[in-house]
Protein backbone atom coordinates (compact mmCIF):
# COMPACT_ATOMS: atom_id res chain seq x y z
CA UNK A 1 0.00 0.00 0.00
CA UNK A 2 1.33 3.12 -1.26
CA UNK A 3 1.48 5.99 1.89
CA UNK A 4 -0.41 9.19 1.45
CA UNK A 5 1.82 12.04 1.02
CA UNK A 6 1.27 15.47 2.74
CA UNK A 7 2.45 18.40 2.08
CA UNK A 8 3.18 22.16 3.35
CA UNK A 9 0.28 24.84 3.30
CA UNK A 10 0.11 28.10 4.30
CA UNK A 11 -3.57 29.06 5.65
CA UNK A 12 -3.21 33.12 5.87
CA UNK A 13 -0.44 35.16 6.83
CA UNK A 14 -0.43 33.57 10.22
CA UNK A 15 -1.22 30.55 10.17
CA UNK A 16 1.20 28.27 7.94
CA UNK A 17 0.64 24.24 8.41
CA UNK A 18 3.60 21.98 8.68
CA UNK A 19 1.73 18.73 6.73
CA UNK A 20 -1.16 18.03 4.71
CA UNK A 21 -2.00 15.90 7.15
CA UNK A 22 -2.41 19.27 9.75
CA UNK A 23 -4.40 20.71 6.34
CA UNK A 24 -6.75 17.45 6.63
CA UNK A 25 -7.42 18.11 10.22
CA UNK A 26 -7.47 21.82 10.15
CA UNK A 27 -10.21 22.22 6.86
CA UNK A 28 -12.03 19.11 8.90
CA UNK A 29 -12.51 21.25 12.28
CA UNK A 30 -13.37 24.42 10.21
CA UNK A 31 -15.79 22.80 8.18
CA UNK A 32 -17.48 21.48 11.50
CA UNK A 33 -17.45 25.07 12.89
CA UNK A 34 -15.07 23.80 16.24
CA UNK A 35 -13.44 26.34 17.66
CA UNK A 36 -9.43 26.35 17.76
CA UNK A 37 -5.97 28.16 17.80
CA UNK A 38 -4.25 26.12 15.59
CA UNK A 39 -0.20 25.55 17.82
CA UNK A 40 -2.05 27.73 20.26
CA UNK A 41 -0.71 26.16 23.41
CA UNK A 42 2.68 25.59 24.63
CA UNK A 43 4.05 23.30 27.10
CA UNK A 44 6.61 23.68 28.95
CA UNK A 45 8.94 19.84 29.49
CA UNK A 46 11.55 19.06 31.05
CA UNK A 47 14.37 16.63 29.73
CA UNK A 48 17.01 15.59 31.61
CA UNK A 49 19.40 18.87 32.35
CA UNK A 50 17.38 21.18 29.58
CA UNK A 51 13.88 22.68 29.55
CA UNK A 52 11.66 22.53 26.33
CA UNK A 53 9.06 23.63 24.66
CA UNK A 54 5.98 21.91 22.54
CA UNK A 55 3.33 23.41 20.38
CA UNK A 56 0.61 21.03 20.24
CA UNK A 57 -0.78 21.27 16.73
CA UNK A 58 -4.50 21.71 17.81
CA UNK A 59 -5.96 22.14 21.49
CA UNK A 60 -8.79 22.29 21.16
CA UNK A 61 -10.58 23.47 24.83
CA UNK A 62 -8.53 20.33 27.22
CA UNK A 63 -8.64 18.22 24.30
CA UNK A 64 -4.94 18.70 22.71
CA UNK A 65 -4.52 16.80 19.43
CA UNK A 66 -1.02 16.46 17.64
CA UNK A 67 -1.13 14.87 13.85
CA UNK A 68 1.89 12.55 13.04
CA UNK A 69 2.47 11.64 9.58
CA UNK A 70 6.09 9.81 10.73
CA UNK A 71 6.12 9.59 14.97
CA UNK A 72 10.28 9.08 15.39
CA UNK A 73 11.91 7.86 18.75
CA UNK A 74 12.56 11.68 19.86
CA UNK A 75 8.98 12.46 19.41
CA UNK A 76 7.83 9.09 21.24
CA UNK A 77 10.24 9.83 23.98
CA UNK A 78 9.27 13.44 23.75
CA UNK A 79 5.73 12.63 24.59
CA UNK A 80 6.18 9.79 27.36
CA UNK A 81 8.29 13.04 29.34
CA UNK A 82 5.09 15.23 28.51
CA UNK A 83 2.74 12.72 29.77
CA UNK A 84 4.84 11.90 32.86
CA UNK A 85 5.15 15.61 33.71
CA UNK A 86 1.67 16.41 33.15
CA UNK A 87 -0.69 14.11 33.32
CA UNK A 88 -3.66 16.25 34.08
CA UNK A 89 -3.39 16.80 29.69
CA UNK A 90 -5.35 15.05 27.53
CA UNK A 91 -3.33 14.46 24.82
CA UNK A 92 -4.51 12.66 21.18
CA UNK A 93 -2.80 11.37 18.24
CA UNK A 94 -3.83 11.29 14.37
CA UNK A 95 -1.69 9.01 12.80
CA UNK A 96 -1.66 8.98 8.79
CA UNK A 97 -1.27 5.17 9.11
CA UNK A 98 -1.16 3.81 12.98
CA UNK A 99 -0.23 0.59 11.54
CA UNK A 100 3.26 2.15 11.01
CA UNK A 101 5.74 0.05 12.56
CA UNK A 102 7.93 2.26 15.15
CA UNK A 103 11.15 0.80 13.57
CA UNK A 104 12.32 -1.10 11.14
CA UNK A 105 13.22 -4.30 13.40
CA UNK A 106 10.22 -3.42 15.63
CA UNK A 107 6.93 -5.27 16.05
CA UNK A 108 5.33 -2.28 17.57
CA UNK A 109 3.08 -0.27 15.74
CA UNK A 110 2.34 3.49 16.50
CA UNK A 111 -1.03 2.58 18.11
CA UNK A 112 0.66 -0.16 19.73
CA UNK A 113 3.00 2.34 21.32
CA UNK A 114 0.18 4.42 22.16
CA UNK A 115 -1.94 1.71 23.96
CA UNK A 116 1.11 0.53 25.89
CA UNK A 117 1.63 4.31 27.33
CA UNK A 118 -1.91 5.37 27.53
CA UNK A 119 -2.63 7.92 24.54
CA UNK A 120 -5.54 8.08 22.53
CA UNK A 121 -5.12 7.66 18.63
CA UNK A 122 -6.93 7.99 15.38
CA UNK A 123 -5.69 6.08 12.29
CA UNK A 124 -6.85 7.82 9.17
CA UNK A 125 -5.65 4.90 6.75
CA UNK A 126 -7.80 2.46 8.78
CA UNK A 127 -11.06 4.84 9.06
CA UNK A 128 -10.94 7.26 5.99
CA UNK A 129 -11.69 9.59 7.96
CA UNK A 130 -9.50 13.14 9.38
CA UNK A 131 -11.04 12.78 12.64
CA UNK A 132 -12.84 10.13 14.81
CA UNK A 133 -16.57 11.04 15.46
CA UNK A 134 -16.27 10.53 18.84
CA UNK A 135 -13.87 12.78 19.80
CA UNK A 136 -16.01 15.41 17.37
CA UNK A 137 -18.94 14.49 19.07
CA UNK A 138 -17.10 15.17 22.74
CA UNK A 139 -15.77 18.40 21.76
CA UNK A 140 -18.74 19.32 19.95
CA UNK A 141 -20.63 18.45 23.54
CA UNK A 142 -18.39 20.37 25.34
CA UNK A 143 -18.01 23.81 22.98
CA UNK A 144 -21.82 23.94 23.07
CA UNK A 145 -22.39 23.30 26.67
Amino acid sequence: MKRQQFKRTRISNKVFLKSGLEEVVYNFLNNNKIKFVYEGVKITYSMPEQKKTYTVDFPINKVLIETKGAFNSADRKKHRLIKEQHPELDLRFIFSNSKTKIGKKSLTTYAKWCELFGFKYHCIATTKKPFPNEWLKEIQEKQNG
